[in-house]
């Protein structure tokens, strides 16, 4: 789409105008006002005064002398000449002696030129901006001073080469959602004749990342009707009021070009819940600004041909009236993409890079399990980047496995020079991981071990990949995962008698999988099938808060340290039964830094 860029001319140019102005005015307009004209005269003429005793002022410089009559209402100039008792002749004519010799301006006039004159001037220049500026915006509301009351939304009007659905993949659940409103936008007839209508507000939930925005301008695209787009954030301002205002003026912008489509993204700015006076120092201008919104709302009808699009990754955050039905009717929620989206999504960006034809995007898309659509698309380019650095002129299958690996865990740290022995503290360490999830059954493939260091702090890690999605997980699988992430730790006790921080990120993995079984999945035999912890945000992080008490929190922790333990003696025992492979592996690793996970199979089955 093409946004319609706004002319503007920033306020600072009107003030230096002004400036400008004032100083033009006081460097050559006023000098002409404070000096009196000197008139030029002989030295005859000056010594003629001074005998007969007329001058009033005198001062004598290097190359004139200046001095004035007896009354000073007139000055005079005259050259200076070699007469040395001119001074005596001076004192005796009864002349004053001046360091300098200037025009005593009137009050009345000072006044005038200094203050009144500047005044007149910048009022002036100030009553023709604002005049302007209410010019510009139309008058009413929206036409405060400094454009403070303008609503700044992007505007896109009609293209043909904007974004539409076939550029947004992965997503066709909620493509199907928004198909309707096109649909209506295009045909609302046939919905009105059987008394339908569409819904007024339309909500986008999902993690950071799925391509919520994009979507919405893919059904202005394919609606090809002007497009509204402003964030949450941007009604905000620290003048209360100001924030209202705003929505007012974006709402009568967008009543005269309905049919039309307004964006809100990141609504949760301003659609928090209000605290209704429970809270000391709450947001003033957030509560107008969200009650002006609510307001707007409820003004559309159904068949106005405005429909509302807003954004969020924390629903819950939203004011319930906000959300209720007859404002945001529907929730379309945008989920991260399964395998088939991802591999959508990975050709659909790949379209704009060079690839080599033996790609293979399906196990490009295995590898990117969990990424969002934003990170797909970073994937693609640092493939394409990875591939101008090393000097070829297409990206291929090896640029796109480490593009992942750099999203996943960083670059190589190039400079991390690890020492003979943490380099083979390392290598037990990953194999260590490998080895327990190689010998455990509902256990992702192993498909790279590296002890290369990376930027994000690893000094290793160990990439399994799933053959598909998989949406449930057992207590058996949860219970492996645990064991596979205490691996590493395990190898290093079995190998060296001795631990180190580098299992660290293992433990807290461990440790919130263990937290979850008990106290969110009801997988204890302590407490059944009984929530003791909620998610507070699940498309942010999904961090959870313990709601039991003390006495509960306490057999919790003891439940989590148990299952901890058992699954990490279950790792060092699956390492002492295996112990000679242990060695060959680390060996292996040790001597080659980075594996595939065919060679750990191959001489694992030896």
């Amino acid at each position: 789409m093409n946004e319609v860029k706004r002319p503007k001319i920033p306020l600072i140019f009107y003030y230096v105008i002004v400036l400008l102005a004032i100083m033009l005015f006081n460097s050559l307009i006023m000098p002409r006002f404070a000096k009196r004209q000197i008139r030029e005269v002989d030295y005859g003429t000056f010594m003629s005064m001074t005998e007969n005793g007329e001058i009033g002022q005198v001062e004598i410089q290097d190359n004139q002398i200046l001095f004035t009559d007896k009354d000073r209402t007139s000055i005079y100039k005259t050259g200076l000449m070699d007469d040395p008792g001119l001074v005596e002749r001076l004192y005796a004519s009864g002349a004053e002696f001046a360091s300098e010799i200037v025009e005593e301006m009137s009050p009345l006039l000072s006044i005038l030129l200094s203050w009144v004159l500047p005044i007149l001037l910048f009022a002036a220049i100030g009553q023709w901006m604002s005049k302007k500026l209410m010019d510009k915006a139309g008058g009413g509301a929206g036409s405060l001073m400094f454009n403070m009351g303008k609503s700044n939304a992007k505007v896109y009007v009609k293209s043909s080469d904007g974004i539409r659905f076939s550029d947004v993949e992965g997503v066709d659940e909620a493509e199907e959602n928004l198909q309707e409103i096109v649909d209506y936008l295009h045909n609302p007839q046939k919905y009105q004749e059987i008394g339908a209508s569409m819904p007024k507000g339309v909500l986008l939930v999902g993690p950071p990342g799925t391509g919520k925005t994009m979507l919405a301008k893919a059904v202005a695209g394919e609606a090809n009707v002007p497009f509204f787009s402003m964030s949450g954030s941007e009604f905000v301002e620290m003048f209360v009021g100001m924030g209202a205002s705003k929505v007012r003026d974006l709402f009568r912008q967008a009543k005269e070009k309905a049919p039309c489509i307004v964006f809100i993204d990141e609504i949760d700015a301003i659609g928090q819940k209000r605290s209704g006076g429970a809270h000391i120092g709450g947001n003033d201008e957030r509560e107008q600004t969200l009650n002006q919104l609510l307001t707007e709302m409820d003004g559309f009808g159904g068949n106005t041909g405005v429909i509302i699009l807003a954004a969020t990754n924390r629903p819950e955050a939203l004011d319930p009236a906000l959300t209720r039905p007859g404002r945001f009717d529907r929730r379309v929620p945008v989920e991260l993409p399964d395998l088939k989206g991802r591999e959508a999504i990975l050709k659909v960006h790949a379209k704009k890079i060079k690839v080599a034809e033996d790609v293979d995007f399906l196990r490009v898309a295995r590898m990117a399990s969990g990424a969002s659509g934003a990170e797909l698309a970073n994937i693609v380019n640092e493939a394409a980047l990875r591939a101008v650095r090393d000097g070829r002129k297409l990206a291929g299958q090896t640029d796109f496995e480490e593009s992942i690996e750099v999203v996943i865990a960083g670059y190589q740290k190039k400079n991390a020079i690890l020492t003979d022995k943490e380099k083979h503290i390392v290598a037990y360490h990953e194999i260590g991981h490998a080895l327990v999830a190689a010998k455990q059954t509902e256990s992702a493939p192993v498909q790279k071990i590296t002890i290369i260091p990376r930027t994000s702090g690893a000094l290793g890690y160990t990439l399994q990949v799933d053959e598909g999605d998989h949406y449930l997980m057992s207590r058996e699988e949860i219970e492996n995962k645990i064991a596979t992430l205490t691996g590493g730790r395990a190898a290093e006790e079995l190998a060296f008698g001795t631990a180190t921080t580098g299992a660290a990120n293992d433990i807290e993995q461990a440790t919130k999988l263990a937290r979850a079984m008990i106290a969110r999945y009801g997988m204890s035999d302590g407490f059944g099938m009984t929530a003791m912890e909620t998610v507070t945000n699940q498309y942010l992080g999904g961090d959870a808060s313990l709601a039991c008490s003390n006495e509960t929190q306490a057999r919790i922790d003891a439940e989590v340290v148990s299952l901890i333990k058992r699954q990490h003696e279950k790792a060092s025992g699956l390492l002492r039964e295996n112990r000679a492979k242990l060695d060959e592996l680390a060996g292996f690793l040790y001597e080659h830094e980075t594996i595939t996970g065919e060679e750990f199979m191959t001489i694992l089955n030896s």
